[in-house]
């Protein structure tokens, strides 16, 4: 990873962690950085948005690719989704 990758979550400035892209996704192989940050506003404030705007009980976590750049959210069903897929 290029070392001007941002390594910090924009909306709460915690450090992202490494995080496995799971089999049979357009991700490929590699790896994407996450905020698990459970008290991140991202996180905090998409589970009142998805329920606002979508009927959805559901939020999402800040994403970063660093090999391609795109970012966005990552959708998540609870606070602990897709945390056994972080990397060590």
């Amino acid at each position: 990873m290029p070392d001007e990758v941002k390594k910090n979550c924009p909306h709460c400035d915690q450090e992202m962690l490494k995080w496995s892209n799971p089999d049979g996704t357009t991700w490929g192989e590699g790896y994407q950085l996450v905020c698990f940050n459970d008290e991140c506003p991202y996180f905090v404030n998409g589970w009142k948005h998805m329920r606002d705007n979508y009927n959805q009980n559901v939020s999402y976590r800040y994403r970063f690719n660093p090999e391609t750049g795109e970012k966005g959210p990552l959708p998540v069903w609870s606070a602990n989704a897709l945390k056994d897929q972080i990397m060590e």
